[in-house]
């Protein structure tokens, strides 16, 4: 099968640039043809607001490279990953112009957020749910920015209105059934999303029994709750807890850690993704505190396929991906007391935890590996190219 992977790189590097290099090396080892289509959002610092505003809506640029590229490469199926800001929804429609299947994950809520996670001064924020982010724009809630708040606000009401996200996607693909809800209730057909989780290219193997510390990985931002789990810490002075991760608020912490005497915190800072499963392995446990809904965590299944369970907050996908009790235990989003009590009970019941993480282990070899991910994803593919089909003969029945 021919198929074109297309991702629009963030400025901070994350999850969504992992799956994209993974899927692509993925299809390529079973035999596909995979062209690589990516930008870098580095390169808005060049840019006029103008500029950037009309690339964000429709690139011109982006629609002529992509056209040219279908044709060339007779390509079949376009899966984006993300497109904001400048490869746009205008590769949508040149996809279609070609006769080219379109497939779209959707790794955040953008569709109906401008910041695409439901998050706003520390709390969970739905106020642009099914409808013009006014509300967005007004609290500058893309990049704390009001400028860019509008042009990605102009960006979804010009196709909103153009009904560009129900006319010119074949298939969805989402990460959990929460987050197959959540699109569903925002209007998107239930029968054109799939769910596919992500999955690790590589199976690190099982780590040891048990372990001598607590373990977080992520970036350090505030709706990923790490200040809460710090808060939780400061109750918990015989437990060691590494942080791997960098962002925004790596100084508070150290200052907190500082200022507490919490010299059982260990910031680590970032590393490479070999030394974090190694420190995975190692560790007893992971926590995922996050406070916004997240539609996936991709540590969480890192953790899983190391044979370590989860402490997690009982919101967005870890509902979906963590079984109370089996693979993990769940606290109250935002609520330092109750993680501090899963913490200490984890920490304390070593036997119940080992067993948690072989439970863990199991549900990584069922769900979340290379080949069960390639099988789902060409059953996707697959759909997207029906439904291509039917559209085609739909129209050519149509102007004949």
């Amino acid at each position: 099968m021919n198929i074109l992977i297309a991702h629009n790189y963030y400025q901070n590097p994350g999850g969504e640039d992992y799956v994209f290099r993974a899927e692509a090396a993925m299809l390529e080892s079973h035999g596909h043809n995979v062209i690589r289509y990516s930008v870098h959002n580095d390169d808005v610092a060049n840019m006029s607001r103008l500029s950037l505003a009309q690339a964000a809506i429709w690139n011109r640029r982006t629609y002529r490279e992509l056209r040219h590229i279908f044709r060339t490469h007779h390509t079949e199926v376009a899966h984006f990953h993300n497109t904001l800001a400048l490869i746009s929804p205008a590769a949508y429609y040149a996809a279609q112009a070609e006769n080219v299947a379109v497939v779209q994950t959707l790794h955040n809520y953008r569709l109906y957020c401008l910041p695409g996670t439901f998050y706003r001064d520390g709390h969970v924020c739905e106020d642009c749910f099914m409808r013009f982010p006014v509300s967005g724009i007004q609290h500058s809630c893309y990049r704390n920015s009001k400028a860019q708040s509008m042009v990605v606000a102009g960006m979804l009401g010009v196709h909103r209105t153009l009904r560009t996200y129900h006319k010119q996607v074949n298939r969805y693909i989402v990460l959990t059934e929460y987050a197959r809800r959540k699109f569903s209730e925002g209007g998107i057909d239930p029968s054109r999303i799939s769910i596919k989780p992500n999955f690790l290219d590589e199976d690190p193997g099982i780590g040891q029994d048990g372990g001598d510390y607590m373990l977080y990985v992520g970036r350090l931002v505030e709706e990923k709750g790490v200040l809460t789990m710090l808060e939780a810490w400061r109750q918990l002075p015989d437990i060691p807890l590494m942080v791997l991760g960098d962002g925004p608020l790596m100084q508070e912490m150290q200052d907190y850690i500082a200022e507490h005497n919490m010299t059982h915190v260990m910031m680590m800072g970032q590393r490479r993704r070999n030394e974090t499963l190694t420190m995975m392995k190692q560790s007893l446990g992971l926590v995922f505190p996050s406070q916004w809904n997240e539609p996936f965590g991709l540590s969480i299944v890192e953790a899983y396929a190391c044979g370590k369970p989860v402490i997690a907050s009982e919101l967005g996908a870890p509902t979906s991906l963590v079984i109370k009790g089996e693979t993990g235990e769940y606290f109250k989003p935002g609520d330092a007391d109750d993680l501090a009590t899963q913490a200490r009970s984890m920490w304390e019941s070593k036997q119940s935890t080992i067993a948690m993480g072989h439970n863990a282990r199991q549900k990584f070899t069922e769900l979340y590996t290379a080949d069960r991910n390639y099988k789902t994803l060409i059953e996707i593919y697959q759909q997207a190219l029906d439904d291509a089909h039917q559209q085609v003969n739909a129209s050519s029945q149509t102007t004949s």
